[in-house]
């Protein structure tokens, strides 16, 4: 990363007992009495890396990470078969925040994150505005159903060899023509070598969705190490199968309720993965969010998205 703040390590860590078995990570760097900010990683099922501190200026910030259910350092970790799932869904996770945010004593935060964390931040959001002081975002995603087909069907047309064999990999799963659904269901197989052949499959697709932008890894997804790639995909295909146990359109249909909150949207105009259109509608419901568009970059960003990140936050960090 360049241009961004030093690396720096946490303060304050641990393990928040947030129910139905699950145990969740947490970590606090930066200046204890700064202004508060919770990094909402994508995935779904990511988790949090220590690049994500480095946008936040330690002396100003006290900054909270988080793994999301199921990943991370979060356990159960998902890679295991014996995790069970029931109990990770959207609605957990924005309770899960609001528990880490009274078990920290913090009245508002700032909110960051990109890709299926800028879903989580609207739902979060918009079911509890109080609590939300600014937002920065990278990469908008509502997680709409129209948004899951395009990913996993619509930009075949762009990549039509590579979804062929990204299809033909759950063929015998698919049953009703569900691929996401399929490989959901593949990602359940008692079979070891069927989900992490499921896993590599998902994470090659994903890879190639990516592959025209100018910046970042040529393999973010498949390079992951294999706990890693099977529980992001475990998580993720269950995730996208369900629509994220949202209602269709109804973080777009809600967006007023952000409205009071100052936020700045960054994306990439290459950004295939999650086109541009999602974040020019939610600006138009959303009037007090700002959006920038960035011409050299896609989802995986660019230096130049680094640093708008980042500028905006420290920008942030002086306001109530």
């Amino acid at each position: 990363m360049a241009e961004l703040h030093p690396p720096i390590e946490p303060y304050e860590q641990g393990m928040l007992d947030v129910g139905d078995g699950h145990l969740m990570h947490w970590e606090v760097c930066g200046n204890p009495d700064g202004k508060p900010a919770l990094v909402v990683h994508g995935g779904p099922g990511s988790g949090c890396t220590p690049g994500m501190r480095r946008y936040f200026d330690p002396e100003l910030y006290r900054v909270v990470l988080f793994d999301q259910r199921g990943c991370g350092r979060s356990t159960p970790h998902a890679s295991d078969p014996a995790a069970d799932l029931r109990h990770n869904t959207t609605g957990h996770l924005i309770a899960d925040m609001e528990r880490l945010r009274e078990h920290l004593g913090i009245e508002r935060w700032l909110l960051h994150g990109g890709s299926w964390g800028s879903t989580l931040i609207l739902a979060y959001a918009e079911r509890h505005p109080a609590r939300v002081s600014q937002i920065v975002i990278n990469g908008v995603t509502m997680t709409r159903r129209s948004e899951i087909d395009w990913l996993y069907r619509g930009v075949a047309r762009f990549f039509p060899e590579q979804w062929d064999s990204f299809r033909a990999g759950a063929r015998e799963a698919e049953g009703d023509g569900d691929l996401v659904a399929a490989y959901a269901r593949l990602m359940e197989h008692p079979d070891a070598v069927v989900r992490e052949k499921a896993a590599a499959d998902w994470c090659r697709w994903e890879d190639a969705v990516l592959s025209l932008e100018p910046h970042g890894s040529p393999a973010p997804y498949s390079d992951r190490p294999s706990a890693a790639r099977l529980a992001l995909v475990r998580i993720a295909s269950r995730y996208f199968a369900h629509g994220a146990w949202l209602e269709e359109g109804a973080l777009l249909r809600d967006a007023g309720r952000l409205n009071g909150i100052e936020g700045v949207l960054f994306h990439g105009r290459l950004d295939l993965s999650g086109p541009l259109g999602t974040a020019w509608e939610l600006t138009r419901v959303w009037t007090d969010a700002e959006l920038v568009v960035l011409d050299d970059a896609g989802h995986k960003g660019s230096v130049s998205m680094q640093v708008r990140v980042a500028g905006a936050l420290d920008r942030f960090a002086r306001c109530d």
